[in-house]
């Protein structure tokens, strides 16, 4: 006996229609799932109101904390500059100032 008999045949191509309905149903619609929003707790609340995009308070910290670190970096770059080319390399126990190398031309 070859092949499968006419009822054979049929149920098979019933089963794999019904498969396919089955996978084509759970194929989620972009309106799809549809939850309940759920209440915020007053923390939750708070930040989401804080990080909002265009909230008042992330354009007040964000616009102080540029200036505050703009103005830590020109702290820095000056404290760097005047210790280090300004007032010259000196030791640490002794205060004594090294003096500069000597130009050496054409020798590396």
């Amino acid at each position: 006996m070859s092949g499968y008999t006419p009822d054979e045949k049929l149920r098979v191509e019933q089963l794999t229609k019904l498969r396919r309905q089955w996978l084509k149903d759970q194929e989620l619609s972009p309106r799809e799932p549809v939850l309940p929003a759920k209440p915020l707790g007053p923390i939750a609340k708070f930040w989401a109101g804080f990080l909002e995009p265009k909230s008042l308070w992330r354009l007040y910290v964000s616009r102080r904390s540029f200036h505050i670190n703009t103005g830590v970096d020109t702290f820095w770059a000056v404290h760097y500059f005047v210790k280090y080319h300004v007032s010259g390399d000196t030791i640490l126990e002794t205060g004594e100032v090294v003096p500069e190398l000597p130009e050496s031309h054409g020798h590396h």
